[in-house]
């Protein structure tokens, strides 16, 4: 009967340490999400903001380098198509949101002469 008696009494404090757990789970997940929203969501938002603004500023003239690798200098642009010409007479058209980089900006005063 000892034996009962003490399943049935550690069972009665496993329930009542339950609601402690409760909170102290809660509080672990709070502090995870907060973990990962700052090393993880927060830089890639950062990302995206800044190669949304990269793709609105190029510009005819621009030297850019496309995802796949492929440098040229813009030639003509639209709201989806960025034409590059990649040597002397060969151009290529690119979607605009393949663009990887820009290596180094146009020039406005060679523009304005």
């Amino acid at each position: 009967m000892t034996g009962i008696a003490y399943a049935m009494g550690s069972a009665g404090q496993l329930g009542g340490g339950a609601k402690g757990g409760d909170f102290s789970f809660i509080f672990v997940m709070i502090a995870m999400f907060a973990i990962f929203y700052f090393l993880l969501i927060r830089p890639q938002q950062k990302k995206q903001k800044e190669v949304k603004a990269m793709l609105s500023n190029l510009t005819h003239g621009d030297s850019v380098m496309t995802a796949g690798g492929i440098q040229g200098k813009i030639t003509a642009l639209t709201d989806d198509v960025v034409t590059l010409e990649i040597a002397d007479k060969v151009r290529i058209k690119v979607a605009r949101s393949h663009i990887g980089t820009v290596i180094q900006k146009a020039d406005k005063e060679k523009d304005k002469e």
